[in-house]
């Protein structure tokens, strides 16, 4: 039988950026990668009702900066910046270096595979009907402007006696094709039957080069679209003022 492979793990490199962006020695590498988790661990448990969903280490020259994407920036950054500056000083205890943290707001949660999955986790330990929030799910990630989603259910739906599983999809999800910006992430319900295990595909569009074959046009297309409307309005201004006088001559004659 096949198997499908992680379609974020496929793209490495290709179109997907890692989470951990630095380099180091043979000595120094399994040290960074276990301040990695657990600085990783740390946030996750810190800030579990913040809608995290990613988590970039960064480890420049004896510093290490973090970039948190969040949903929720306001319960991250907290009164003045209080609770931001607590995270700071754990978090540069943990890791023995001077940190450094970044906050970036999601804009859409509802095309960020993460946070979907982890909604309709929480809709499912709440006894919602798994249908209707998947559903619901799929339908504000199309009205959102993904070009296709799919949600995969596992376990005791309802409260069966034997676990099955069950999926919706809308739109495309191709996941051979790799310069396809699928975003895909899991998430677990926790509930009196047992938990339930969610898998989530979004289809965002395709990214080939530099550029973005989305219907959002890119920065590069704005800025010449700029370009030719001031050309035009500076040709119809000179036509403009070119009639005037043509117009001024003909009424000397007469």
């Amino acid at each position: 039988m096949g198997h499908k492979v992680n379609p974020n793990g496929i793209r490495l490199g290709i179109i997907k950026p890692w989470n951990s962006i630095w380099y180091a020695n043979k000595k120094e590498f399994a040290n960074n990668i276990d301040n990695d988790f657990k600085i990783r661990q740390f946030l996750i448990k810190e800030l579990s009702k913040s809608s995290i969903s990613r988590i970039i280490i960064d480890r420049p020259t004896n510093n290490i900066c973090i970039t948190i994407h969040t949903a929720r920036p306001g319960i991250v950054i907290g009164k003045k910046g209080e609770d931001l500056e607590k995270l700071r000083k754990t978090i540069s205890n943990i890791a023995q270096l001077p940190a450094k943290i970044n906050i970036v707001e999601i804009r859409k949660p509802e095309l960020d595979a993460k946070l979907v999955a982890e909604n309709i986790a929480s809709q499912l330990e709440r006894r919602i009907l798994f249908r209707r929030a998947m559903k619901r799910a799929v339908q504000s990630a199309i009205r959102s402007g993904a070009k296709g989603i799919k949600i995969e259910v596992s376990g005791r739906l309802g409260g069966a006696e034997i676990a099955r599983t069950e999926w919706y999809r809308e739109g495309r999800v191709p996941l051979h094709t790799l310069r396809a910006d699928i975003d895909y992430n899991t998430s677990e319900a926790y509930t009196v039957y047992g938990v339930i295990g969610l898998k989530v595909w979004i289809f965002k569009g395709e990214i080939l080069g530099s550029t973005n074959i989305n219907n959002e046009p890119s920065k590069q297309n704005i800025k010449l679209k700029k370009q030719q409307s001031n050309i035009k309005k500076q040709k119809n201004k000179s036509s403009i003022v070119v009639n005037k006088t043509n117009i001024s001559k003909s009424k000397e004659n007469f």
